[in-house]
């Protein structure tokens, strides 16, 4: 009878033990589901975060092979990806199903921000996305950093360059020659936003849209500089007294030659106003004398332009074109 009692004394204290462990594995299980609520709530560890991408340096680049191939699949879990992606740039891309983010790399900039290229897959569609953070780990802003298309005539890639401006490109068979073009982009840290700063179109033969055509042009600058087609300075009231408009488009060489810029001009003087913008190494200053406007590179320009295509020259003020008189 004892050794009944203390084999019944035994088990029933090893279901007492038993009992603790799935009680205190509950109180775990229930711990983990509050972290996760949390980390869906207010983000994620940066550090942890940070530690799933593997770094690379600048330039970095990134093709539609590349990103199409792409095998990975340690997903991210921190719900905050799809909170910081813009809901009409999401739907725009991957419509309104659920999404996947997937790390590839990060590039640090110097005492500066670090950008994560992350690969996003909804459905049957791929893209991968930029993430910018400041150095204290606060988030910045997001965009597209490779889309690939469905036509096999075209293939693209995207870089970030040593001066970190993230470069989009296209390249286009179209019959028996190849057509390319090119977005350019900085992250304006002040502003936590992407700015574009040169488009050059897909096809080199359309004409010329002036992106600031529509803005005034009280100031005594303010006008279209430049000769034939190709050639076009123009120049718009800024936002302040102290300030122009400016969209700068040059094509030589048949083509072999291009580059655009656009952006705002401050007065360094009362003839001298100057082009400078976060995050873009260029600053291209604009002289004005007489009906003529000087550009100068004072700081590299490359990201707007081809090599040896400087925006360098003496341009001429165009007359206005005259506006037809309404119909009575």
């Amino acid at each position: 009878m004892v050794l009944v009692n203390n084999h019944l004394f035994y088990k029933n204290g090893y279901m007492f033990r038993l009992a603790l462990v799935v009680c205190f594995g509950s109180l775990l299980f229930s711990c983990g589901n509050k972290d996760e609520e949390k980390e869906g709530q207010e983000g994620f560890g940066y550090d942890a975060f940070s530690a799933a991408f593997k770094e690379v340096q600048a330039p970095y680049q990134l093709t539609d092979t590349i990103l199409n191939n792409n095998k990975d699949t340690a997903a991210l879990t921190a719900s905050a990806f799809t909170m910081l992606l813009p809901d009409s740039l999401r739907t725009k891309i991957f419509g309104k199903g659920a999404i996947r983010f997937i790390p590839m790399t990060r590039i640090q900039s110097p005492d500066a921000e670090t950008y994560f290229i992350v690969k996003a897959v909804g459905g049957n569609k791929k893209a991968a996305i930029v993430y910018v953070y400041d150095k204290d780990g606060n988030f910045g802003a997001s965009m597209p950093f490779l889309v690939p298309d469905n036509d096999p005539a075209t293939a693209q890639f995207t870089s970030i360059e040593k001066s970190y401006v993230i470069s989009r490109n296209v390249v286009k068979k179209i019959g028996g020659e190849i057509e390319d073009g090119k977005d350019v982009y900085a992250y304006n840290r002040e502003g936590k936003n992407f700015m574009l700063i040169m488009t050059d179109p897909l096809l080199q033969n359309t004409t010329i849209v002036n992106p600031i055509d529509t803005l005034g042009r009280t100031n005594r600058f303010a006008g279209d500089y430049g000769s034939g087609k190709d050639l076009l300075i123009s120049i718009r009231d800024g936002r302040t007294e102290s300030q122009l408009t400016a969209f700068v488009h040059i094509k030589r060489n048949k083509g072999a030659c291009t580059g655009e810029l656009k952006g705002d001009l401050f007065f360094t003087s009362t003839t001298t106003a100057v082009y400078r913008q976060g995050g873009d190494p260029c600053v291209l200053e604009f002289v004005f004398k007489g009906s003529s406007v000087t550009l100068k590179e004072a700081s590299g320009c490359g990201n707007h332009r081809d090599i040896d295509c400087l925006f360098d020259g003496t341009y001429t003020k165009k007359k206005p074109a005259a506006t037809k008189p309404a119909k009575k």
